[in-house]
């Protein structure tokens, strides 16, 4: 599987990488054996990028992922995770976590002052069972952005700058803030959840030519927007951006899927494909809970694209009100020979 360096850094991605926030218990429950089997898919589909963070399951991400990365060769793989949250020990008093299906054994408080996040690398550190981490994000700070780029990126400068991590930036939704972001640190990659997909081109107004001008490397993730996008026509229920998708959405979908089948294309395959045709971006993040999952992913991802396919959506969908063209900056790639 092909890699890319991250900015300025010596830090290397593979084009896939594993998502952790299923392994925490996203949307459904995941028991150890199950995430094992995941990660060891993902390792022998040769993967080597893990994603991660306290966030997920409340530290059963980490944990997890640490458990399988902990008996691989240290050089052999990249591990990231995320600070922002710290997490505070709790009696679950019969309670599930919100939003993951663990016990709510802890709660999470923001913190994106130098010393929480200090605390945060520390904890994540124990958690994995790892001696380092190489991509430190602040993660979800579209609330708190201005206590962020004040006072905690400067932490990760710090920790970058001390070889405690390989290199640092912001994983967000927002497009506006992260190039904010770009514009404003010395960041080496920011990674966006779905605002860069076949259904969304939000990042091409301002974010990716900025990430493109400065030398940022773009990870775009939820290439799936949360589920819509993942099968090759849209499920009873399917979700985007974690809410039941909209009628109009589940059309549009469905449009594209005619598109991608007149080329022998699934909907997965081209949307894990579209992301990185953008210069600026050096790889997906798709988040998986289980081997099936994973080996399905794997061989999507390794699907020639036909060129032609992506002027035949443009031409197909450009008809749609809330269709956006693609920027001048994306046109260009889309002439490139099979991916």
């Amino acid at each position: 599987m092909r890699t890319h360096r991250l900015g300025r850094s010596t830090v290397e991605v593979t084009e896939l990488g594993f998502g952790g926030g299923p392994l925490g218990g996203l949307f459904e429950p995941v028991d150890d054996d199950t995430a094992a089997q995941a990660l060891a898919a993902a390792w022998d589909s040769g993967i080597r990028y893990f994603d991660t963070s306290p966030h997920y399951g409340i530290g059963h991400s980490e944990r997890r992922i640490g458990e399988l990365l902990r008996s691989k060769p240290r050089a052999e793989f990249t591990l990231s995770t995320k600070v922002g949250r710290l997490l505070v020990p709790q009696d679950p008093n019969g309670r599930m976590d919100e939003g993951f299906a663990v016990p709510a054994t802890h709660r999470r408080v923001w913190d994106f002052s130098r010393d929480g996040i200090l605390r945060s690398v520390e904890d994540s550190l124990t958690r994995m069972g790892v001696d380092r981490i190489d991509v430190l994000y602040l993660h979800d700070a579209e609330e708190h952005f201005e206590t962020a780029l004040r006072d905690g990126y400067p932490a990760l400068a710090e920790l970058r700058s001390q070889g405690v991590v390989g290199a640092v930036g912001a994983g967000m939704y927002h497009p506006g803030k992260l190039t904010r972001l770009v514009r404003e640190t010395d960041a080496d990659v920011v990674m966006l959840s779905g605002r860069y997909t076949l259904l969304d081109h939000t990042a091409l107004d301002e974010l990716l030519p900025a990430c493109a001008e400065r030398g940022v490397s773009v990870l775009a993730a939820s290439v799936f927007n949360s589920g819509l996008l993942a099968t090759d026509r849209p499920a009873e229920g399917a979700r985007f951006d974690y809410a039941p998708a909209a009628p109009e959405l589940l059309e549009r979908v469905n449009r594209i899927a005619d598109v991608c089948e007149a080329h022998g294309v699934t909907v997965p395959q081209a949307a894990m494909a579209f992301p990185l045709r953008h210069p600026a971006v050096a790889g997906i993040v798709v988040g998986m809970r289980s081997a099936q999952e994973v080996r399905r992913n794997a061989t999507a991802f390794s699907a020639r694209i036909p060129a032609r396919l992506w002027s035949d959506l443009r031409d197909r969908l450009k008809t749609w009100a809330d269709w956006q063209d693609l920027s001048a900056q994306a046109h260009g790639t889309l002439d490139q020979e099979d991916r």
